[in-house]
């Protein structure tokens, strides 16, 4: 299932280049960036690396594209997902 989602990672950030805000434009927006976290992700029992925390710290300005995102949304806008964001003192944005 891992390996999954990091090749579904993969495909989209390749033809990922939706830079709508001075935010995103600034941050390098690329989806791939949250592959540290997958594990944490898919699974309520892991608990985010600092590797991971530092990603999501590092892509928030990119949440809300994700989230619209079809592709990506399924990954992004989950129980899990807004978990190991919290866990890591980053709340998801208001979208």
């Amino acid at each position: 299932m891992l390996k999954l989602v990091l090749c579904i990672l993969l495909v989209v950030a390749g033809i990922y280049n939706d830079r709508s805000s001075s935010a995103e434009a600034a941050t390098n927006c690329n989806p791939i960036q949250l592959s540290p976290c997958a594990t944490a992700i898919l699974s309520a029992a892991t608990t985010p690396s600092e590797t991971c925390c530092g990603k999501i710290k590092e892509q928030r300005p990119c949440l809300c594209n994700y989230i619209k995102n079809p592709t990506l949304q399924k990954f992004i806008n989950t129980p899990n997902a807004r978990k190991v964001a919290a866990t890591c003192g980053t709340p998801f944005p208001t979208c």
